[in-house]
């Protein structure tokens, strides 16, 4: 794709994937998001239309067949897919989490860029596995650990949650980096289908965020040397993991809230059109809800952007500061927060069309997809 900026400084290759994300979300995403939720279903039909358009190469870098997209264009991706469906939205987002771990963290190693080529041309889709029965919840320990065989590894661990991970074709998983390693000592591993095997158990039977299909599961696995990335995951989480999480979340949850108010605005244009010359009671509120939208759409923005730079200049020392983690860390608070915020107060706007299921006007599902925010990477935990 071409890496010319645009005047308003998104790439015209980046443009036109960005548009295409936007038809999908439309023509696809939307239709289908009422079947995903109801039934708990990964969003297959929006997957494909979005392997179709090479939006799942958009992390990797063009010279290795990819769209090279900056964190700022791949949140305003995770945003334009959000309008439509949220579950679709974090699937996407947590693909592309993956990719830039493996893009910002694979060294000089051929075989990843490689792989990353692979992702690119076959446009191969990779799921998360950092959460383990055991840790409590905090990814940065493990009790799984790799076990070498030479120039190969073995590796079990029980998940307590694997977003979309039967769907997916690879995973990315931490582990200790030997069995006799401490707790906090760990790597991420690539594991690629065919060379494991997940067993999930239970059910995925949530309030929200439906179609993410979040099973719990044990993964038995073995794999080469050269898919243990090389630097330590504590490194990985701090400078790309986490930051980009809290970006491409915060997007998806930016979507989710555009869309609410776009919602709560229809419903106050259907009352005006029954009431010519009165100012509906709800405008006002409308009023204050489109502020707050402004909000958290100028602190996404801005995080996205501050990121995007320091990326573009490598400063590593940045990326890994305090500072940069304390900001990153307020991102996530405030747009999690300002999400529930936002499609609550666009729910009173709409009122009782808003809280029935089977209106034109419904929040029923945006208001249960918000309300995964604070529980991602949970609020309290990072207060604490």
């Amino acid at each position: 794709m071409a890496g010319r900026r645009a005047g308003d400084g998104v790439s015209e290759g980046a443009r036109a994937l960005l548009a295409e994300v936007a038809r999908v979300g439309r023509e696809v995403a939307r239709p289908a998001a009422v079947a995903v939720d109801a039934e708990a279903r990964f969003p297959r039909e929006t997957l494909a239309a979005l392997r179709a358009c090479g939006a799942l190469a958009a992390a990797v870098p063009r010279t290795l067949g990819g769209g090279g997209l900056s964190i700022d264009e791949l949140v305003a991706m995770c945003t334009a897919l959000g309008r439509h469906c949220a579950s679709s939205a974090m699937v996407l987002a947590m693909h592309h989490i993956q990719v830039s771990s493996i893009v910002h963290h694979g060294g000089e190693r051929p075989e990843l860029a490689a792989y990353l080529r692979r992702v690119a041309s076959e446009q191969r889709l990779i799921a998360s596995v950092t959460s383990e029965v055991g840790p409590e919840g905090d990814m940065r320990r493990s009790v799984a650990a790799v076990e070498g065989e030479g120039a190969h590894f073995t590796l079990k661990k029980q998940a307590t949650t694997i977003s979309y991970g039967v769907d997916a074709d690879d995973l990315l998983v931490t582990a200790r980096r030997h069995p006799t390693a401490p707790a906090g000592d760990q790597v991420l591993v690539l594991l690629l289908r065919g060379d494991y095997v997940l067993t999930t158990s239970g059910s995925w039977d949530a309030l929200g965020m439906r179609g993410t299909c979040s099973l719990p599961g044990v993964i038995e696995a073995r794999g080469a040397g050269w898919q243990v990335l090389p630097e330590p995951f504590g490194d990985i989480a701090a400078r790309t993991m986490v930051p980009t999480s809290h970006l491409v979340w915060a997007g998806c949850w930016l979507g989710i809230a555009e869309d609410a108010v776009a919602v709560a605005r229809s419903r106050v244009r259907s009352e005006a059109r029954f009431r010519v010359g009165v100012t509906p009671p709800a405008a006002q509120r409308l009023a204050d809800t489109a502020a707050k939208l402004q909000l958290l759409r100028q602190a996404v923005g801005g995080a996205a952007r501050d990121y995007a730079a320091r990326l573009a200049v490598g400063d590593r020392d940045g990326l890994g500061s305090v500072g940069f983690a304390l900001r990153m860390n307020e991102l996530k608070l405030s747009a999690s927060r300002l999400v529930v915020e936002i499609v609550g107060e666009a729910l009173g706007v709409c009122g009782i069309a808003g809280y029935k299921n089977d209106s034109p006007f419904s929040l029923a599902r945006h208001l249960r997809d918000a309300h995964s925010a604070p529980l991602m990477i949970n609020n309290h935990r990072i207060l604490e």
